[in-house]
């Protein structure tokens, strides 16, 4: 269920449900690197390009409707744009990238939440990533009924939209797309790091530091 490719040894990922904590993560991890000397350069999907922000309003749309191929293909169309024009250059310049949802997003969401055959899907990752695997995906894993708890106590403080499209599917599309990263991880367990959402973000944090300077060191020094 995965396509063999060489892995970008500055590229990191973070996957999850909803309510997870990937983007506190996230910010915590680029702040935590730089103090320990890195560059890093963290972004999301989708976004941080004009075309991935313009595809991320729509998606944010919960009132349009789009199909599940439709979705499938407007995600992929912004990971294209993000990797070409933000990523690949980023990692040409010994740049840490950290990542909020990469490919196995689509596989976990678009995949088995909606019901399409992941592997159907994997050409078109493989063709929207130009083949860029990540050396880690860090999931983040959480109860999905405690995710939507999260997530409403966050929109209700919040003047911003949080991926209204998603927390409108039911608890069933939800469980689907947590058992479907858990098969993503048995299927290549070497490529993952499992962490328990549910304590501090702190504690989190503090897991993550250390599995991700363990992995840089490794990487960079099989590389020099």
């Amino acid at each position: 269920m995965r396509i063999s490719s060489p892995r970008a040894p500055l590229f990191f990922t973070f996957e999850g449900p909803e309510g997870s904590g990937k983007s506190t993560q996230v910010t915590l991890l680029s702040k935590a690197l730089e103090k320990d000397g890195h560059v890093v350069v963290a972004v999301r999907e989708p976004g941080d390009t004009a075309v991935g922000e313009a595809v991320r309003e729509l998606l944010l749309n919960a009132d349009v409707d789009l199909r599940p191929r439709t979705e499938t293909l407007l995600f992929n169309a912004a990971r294209a744009q993000l990797v070409d024009a933000v990523i690949r250059p980023a990692l040409a310049a010994g740049r840490i990238v950290l990542c909020d949802r990469y490919a196995d997003s689509t596989l976990a969401y678009q995949g088995f939440g909606l019901n399409q055959d992941p592997q159907a899907l994997e050409p078109l990752i493989q063709y929207a990533t130009g083949g860029l695997i990540p050396a880690l995906r860090i999931y983040l894993d959480l109860d999905p009924e405690r995710g939507l708890q999260r997530h409403a106590q966050a929109a209700a403080s919040s003047s911003q939209r949080i991926w209204d499209r998603f927390h409108a599917q039911d608890l069933t599309f939800h469980r689907a797309v947590r058992a479907g990263y858990h098969k993503l991880i048995q299927c290549q367990p070497a490529g993952w790091m499992v962490i328990d959402a549910l304590p501090a973000p702190a504690e989190v944090h503090q897991q993550i530091h250390a599995s991700v300077s363990q992995t840089l060191a490794r990487l960079q020094g099989n590389s020099s």
